[in-house]
C-alpha cells in the first residue's frame, strides 16, 4: 500500500504562464523592399513562405531594448506581474553581447536587479525551452517565479542580400512570467532535444571559424533551407506526438496548436501529421515573419487578445531551431490573471 505522505511529497505543483506581454518594432518591411536588391518578387516570397511583411528594429534598437519593451507591455496589462520574480531567462540568438547576458540587461531595466539572470541559446526553440527551464527552477526550489523573455534583433545578424535568409527573418519580443496556477491548469509535459549533426544547416558564427568536422561558417546567419524544412516537418510531428502521449492526450484533445512561425508550409505539414485542420493552428507569420524565439509569445498574445485562446483550453506548443533543436509542450490554459484576458477590438487597438 502506498504511503500518502510520500505521494504528497512527490506531487507536482501546478505551474504555468501567469502574465504575458509582447513588442514588435514600428518599422514594417514589406516583401517589395527586397525586389530592388535581389532576384525575387514579393509574390514569390509569399508563395514560398507565407510571409508578406516583417518588422525591423531601429538603427539604435537592440535585443535588450525589445525585451524590455515586451516586459513593459506585460506590466501595462498587469502592474503586479513581476512580484516574486527572482530569476530571468532570455532566449535569444542575437544577444546584445556574450557578456553581460541580455537577461541581466533586461532585469536591470525592469526592476529585477539581484535576480538570477542568464541567456538560453536554442534559436527558435528558445522561448518554449525557457518555459520548461523556468518550471524546473521553480520545482527545484531555486526560484519562486521566473520571467522568460524571447527576444530577437535578427535584422542585425543576417546578410541583407542573402535570399536564403533575409526574406525570412524579423525582429520582436515576448515576455512571460511562469509561476503557480490553480490545480488542473498549467504545464503538463515537455519534450526537448537537439542534434548537433545538423549544425551546418542553420548556424551563426561566433568564436570558431568552423564547426567540428570542418564546416566553414560565414559571418552572418547561414541556412540550408531544404535540410531545415525536412528536419522541421519531421521533428515537429514527432515531438508534438510525444508530448501529447506523455500527457495522456491525443490530437483530438487539442484546442489550439501554437507553432513556431517559420514557414506556413511547415505548419501545414505538421498539422497534417497531427490530423488537425489548419483552423486549429495560430498563425501570424504573414505579418511578422520568423522572429525566432519571439514567434510563440507573439502569436499566443494575438490569439488571446482576439478571443481565440480561452480559459481551460488545451494547448500544444511546438518549435524547432538551430542546434538543430526541437521542443514541444502541453498546457491547459489559465486565463485568470489580468494580462491573460481576451480584449475587445477597441482595447486591442489601444495596446498596439
Amino acid at each position: 500500500m502506498s504511503d500518502p505522505s510520500v505521494a504528497a511529497l512527490t506531487a507536482r505543483p501546478s505551474l504555468g504562464v501567469t502574465a504575458l506581454g509582447t513588442y514588435a518594432p514600428e518599422r514594417v518591411v514589406p516583401n517589395s523592399e527586397f525586389e530592388t536588391r535581389m532576384d525575387t518578387t514579393a509574390e514569390w516570397i509569399e508563395s514560398r513562405t507565407g510571409i508578406r511583411e516583417r518588422r525591423f528594429a531601429g538603427p539604435d534598437q537592440y535585443t535588450s531594448d525589445l525585451g524590455v519593451l515586451a516586459v513593459r507591455d506585460l506590466l501595462r496589462r498587469d502592474p503586479d506581474a513581476l512580484r516574486e520574480v527572482d530569476a530571468v531567462i532570455c532566449a535569444t540568438v542575437s544577444p546584445d553581447a556574450l557578456m553581460p547576458s541580455t537577461a541581466a540587461l533586461i532585469a536591470m531595466q525592469v526592476g529585477l536587479v539581484g535576480a538570477a539572470a542568464f541567456d538560453l541559446s536554442t534559436a527558435c526553440s528558445g522561448f518554449v525551452y525557457g518555459l520548461s527551464v523556468a518550471q524546473g527552477l521553480i520545482l527545484a526550489g531555486s526560484a519562486r517565479r521566473v520571467l522568460v523573455v524571447g527576444a530577437e534583433a535578427l535584422s542585425k545578424i543576417v546578410d541583407p542580400n542573402d535570399r536564403n535568409t533575409a526574406i525570412l527573418f524579423g525582429d520582436g519580443a515576448g515576455a512571460a512570467v511562469v509561476g503557480p496556477v490553480p490545480d488542473g491548469y498549467g504545464f503538463q509535459e515537455f519534450v526537448l532535444g537537439a542534434d548537433g549533426n545538423g549544425g551546418a544547416s542553420l548556424y551563426l558564427r561566433c568564436v570558431a571559424p568552423r564547426l567540428p568536422g570542418g564546416f566553414e561558417m560565414s559571418q552572418s546567419v547561414g541556412m540550408n533551407g531544404r535540410e531545415v524544412f525536412k528536419f522541421a516537418v519531421r521533428v515537429l510531428g514527432e515531438s508534438g506526438t510525444q508530448a501529447l502521449a506523455k500527457s495522456g492526450l491525443t490530437s483530438a484533445d487539442v484546442d489550439w496548436v501554437i507553432p513556431h512561425q517559420a514557414n506556413v508550409r511547415i505548419i501545414e505539414a505538421a498539422m497534417e501529421r497531427f490530423g488537425l485542420p489548419m483552423s486549429k493552428a495560430t498563425v501570424n507569420l504573414d505579418r511578422y515573419g520568423n522572429t525566432s524565439s519571439a514567434t510563440v509569445p507573439l502569436v499566443m498574445r494575438e490569439a488571446i487578445d482576439d478571443g481565440r485562446i480561452q480559459d481551460g483550453q488545451q494547448l500544444l506548443l511546438i518549435a524547432f531551431g538551430g542546434g538543430l533543436s526541437w521542443v514541444a509542450g502541453t498546457m491547459k490554459w489559465w486565463a485568470g490573471a489580468p494580462s491573460l484576458h481576451s480584449r475587445t477590438p477597441e482595447e486591442v487597438g489601444a495596446w498596439a
